[in-house]
């Protein structure tokens, strides 16, 4: 199954301590780059949700972002440290005591002295807990995604493909004509230049050329690579370094038929080869 790099997915929940969202965008990379924008309450899963992403991905850079808001009444409202404001409160009065002027000290003074007044610590574990299941969503959604991309992805490389193993079987139906015109046309040289070959020279003349524009070891290759990346296409795993492989193997195989060419026909369909390995070798930049 073809899947692409590039998707994007986004997943919402909420709850009584707030909402939180979760964002996904990746790219293409030649290997799997999470990186993560968490807020600090829940910065201690990021490793957890690394391990998550690595069984779920192969390749790709990922950028990955929470937005948490809590509710206003999520914090419990205020603590008062009462053994602290008590104990101040009776150093206050010992102070007082020993004072020609004592200064009176109020409620207010002693809810500023640090320690006495703290916002209550919010129970997080359901945040938490929120924020691994949305997570999870969105790390299916973007999975899904790509494979929606690569399902788009499969005709052209069908179409292409169908189109080179057409343009192959051309050829081979072409090479014994040509090979023939090519050996006439040698003799019609030497009949041209008035040079007589003995019946030995000419066989081998004619060995020589035919071993020159034998081009059914690439016509076979061709057809090989062309059924492998098929096959690889139907796989369900990461395949795009192995696909990248095989373009490179296909441009080298239309390159040598380029190179062995003794036709304008022939060097035309070379090119055309190589124009739809380069557009499927584009495509194939971006698949997982």
């Amino acid at each position: 199954m073809i899947r692409s790099m590039t998707a994007f997915a986004r997943k919402d929940t909420e709850g009584e301590w707030g909402s939180l969202t979760c964002e996904m965008r990746a790219v293409n990379h030649r290997y799997l780059e999470p990186s993560f924008r968490l807020p600090e309450s829940l910065r201690e899963l990021e490793n957890g949700f690394r391990e998550a992403l690595r069984q779920r991905l192969g390749r790709g850079k990922v950028e990955i972002g929470m937005r948490l808001q809590l509710a206003e009444n999520a914090g419990g409202g205020l603590e008062v440290n009462l053994s602290l404001a008590e104990e101040i409160n009776e150093a206050a009065n010992q102070v007082n005591r020993i004072l020609d002027n004592p200064a009176h000290i109020n409620a207010l003074d002693i809810l500023r002295w640090p320690g006495v007044l703290a916002s209550a610590q919010q129970d997080m574990a359901p945040v938490k807990a929120a924020a691994q299941g949305v997570f999870e969503d969105t790390v299916k959604e973007l999975v899904a995604v790509r494979e929606r991309e690569g399902e788009r992805l499969q005709p052209l490389f069908q179409d292409r493909l169908s189109e080179i193993s057409d343009y192959v079987a051309d050829v081979r139906k072409r090479m014994p004509g040509l090979l023939e015109q090519q050996a006439q046309n040698l003799k019609d040289r030497f009949a041209a230049a008035q040079v007589e070959l003995e019946p030995e020279r000419l066989s081998q003349e004619m060995v020589m050329l035919a071993q020159k524009s034998d081009v059914a070891e690439e016509l076979d290759r061709l057809d090989a690579h062309v059924s492998e990346v098929r096959d690889t296409l139907q796989a369900d795993k990461p395949m795009g370094r192995r696909l990248d492989f095989l373009m490179q193997e296909l441009n080298r195989e239309a390159n040598t038929l380029s190179s062995k060419s003794i036709d304008a026909d022939v060097t035309r369909i070379a090119v055309n080869l190589k124009v739809l390995i380069e557009q499927m070798r584009e495509q194939v930049q971006n698949i997982e």
